[in-house]
């Protein structure tokens, strides 16, 4: 397979859309996260309608991520720009895998501890979430990097799609 010269226009779509999704799922976590605690000591929780909404978001990112997956092993991603110095591919290739894994791992997590009870399951979609936060930074700030300090027009490559 030829390396591409960029991402396709549904690569860029679900790059926005799961970036989108993500933002409503941290903001707006403390219905679920108050209907756990009240689950957790063994109360009925309070409907609240951004419990179902959190679940179905958490749901939604995942199908979007395995599509992106599978996109991506049929198109492959475009290379870094030439002379990237190798501790910044290292950094990238970790940030994009974490932020893959994670992107998997947090709704399953999620969902073991929802729909399972699973205490540790819970645990540790919290420690996944905080993880998901600093790895969004790095990526933002890794993005705005390249585009005013290096200028090498890499944030280019979600903007617009290459054939």
């Amino acid at each position: 397979m030829t390396e591409p010269t960029g991402y396709s226009k549904p690569q860029i779509r679900l790059h926005w859309i799961v970036a989108l999704l993500i933002v409503p799922q941290f903001v707006l976590h403390d219905g679920i996260s108050a209907a756990w605690a009240a689950l957790g000591k063994g109360l009925e929780p309070a409907f609240d309608p951004l419990v179902p909404l959190h679940v179905a978001g958490g749901l939604l990112i995942a199908a979007l991520v395995l599509w992106r997956i599978v996109l991506r092993s049929r198109r492959a991603a475009p290379p870094l720009p030439e002379g990237e110095h190798p501790a910044l591919k290292l950094v990238a290739k970790v940030t994009h895998g974490g932020l893959y894994a994670l992107l998997l791992a947090l709704p399953l997590s999620g969902a073991v501890a929802w729909f399972g009870g699973v205490g540790a399951a819970g645990d540790a979609h919290g420690v996944m979430k905080t993880l998901l936060l600093a790895l969004v930074v790095l990526h933002v700030v890794g993005a705005l990097y390249h585009q005013f300090v290096l200028k090498d027009g890499l944030l280019l490559r979600m903007k617009t799609p290459a054939p």
